[in-house]
């Protein structure tokens, strides 16, 4: 199978079958929304169609306006359609995260170059939504309570083992964010052992809400963290020379 089948059969059979503390709800596309399967499964044929291995940015879950649409981390309609050239239908979202991220991407060389080298997932899998008091829906973390944490841990670790089974190198994975999401995965990577080093970057959120103004040297700073510690993108520059 290829990097693309292996990741379409993953996200096609991805479920949670545990039980979550009140008020707090899973969100699977997949499953949901027959749109974002559609799109899933475009996106990793048009960029994963092969056989390499890539190295692994484990974001924090997916979020409402992202991933939870389009069912691609990070990828949200607008950029979904201009960048990837991929149809959306109905109403158009638009996610802070995935303006840096695409950004950062054409920074880098483009999507193509991009995906041919780094496949970006989440911690978690599945997003989470909580009901507010005022009865609206807002994005909620797994880190956000002990007893979420709790609740998906195991499906937590069975998701990075299967991650890096589909064909990720274990060298070096790339953390998206330097708080929570990189103080649990820092202590999970201690009990598991998956990856020998682990690269936490600022989340493109935290980013795109309070650096802003600065946005240029994340960039910088992204693009200089993945180029110092994939090996085949090093070999790729020195045999352009």
């Amino acid at each position: 199978m290829t990097f693309a089948q292996k990741v379409i059969q993953f996200n096609n059979q991805l479920d949670f079958t545990g039980t979550l503390p009140p008020g707090i709800n899973i969100m699977n596309p997949y499953k949901e929304n027959g749109q974002a399967s559609r799109i899933m499964q475009e996106f990793y044929t048009k960029y994963y169609n092969d056989n390499n291995n890539r190295h692994l940015i484990l974001g924090i879950n997916p979020g409402r306006f992202g991933g939870g649409v389009t069912g691609v981390p990070f990828t949200d309609s607008k950029r979904l359609k201009a960048v990837c050239g991929i149809s959306y239908e109905g109403k158009e979202t638009h996610e802070p995260s995935s303006v840096f991220i695409y950004e950062m991407i054409a920074a880098f060389g483009g999507a193509e170059e991009f995906y041919r080298h780094i496949y970006i997932n989440s911690i978690c899998p599945l997003g989470f939504t909580a009901d507010t008091k005022d009865g609206k829906e807002i994005n909620y973390n797994y880190y956000d309570s002990k007893e979420l944490t709790a609740s998906v841990y195991d499906f937590i670790t069975w998701n990075i083992q299967t991650q890096i089974d589909l064909g990720c190198y274990t060298d070096t994975c790339f953390c998206f964010g330097t708080g929570k999401n990189e103080t649990f995965l820092r202590k999970l990577n201690d009990a598991k052992g998956y990856f020998k080093k682990i690269v936490a970057l600022e989340h493109p959120r935290f980013i795109m809400q309070y650096k802003a103004k600065t946005k240029q040297q994340y960039i910088d700073k992204y693009i200089a963290a993945f180029r110092s510690n994939i090996p085949t993108l090093n070999y790729k520059d020195s045999q352009e020379l």
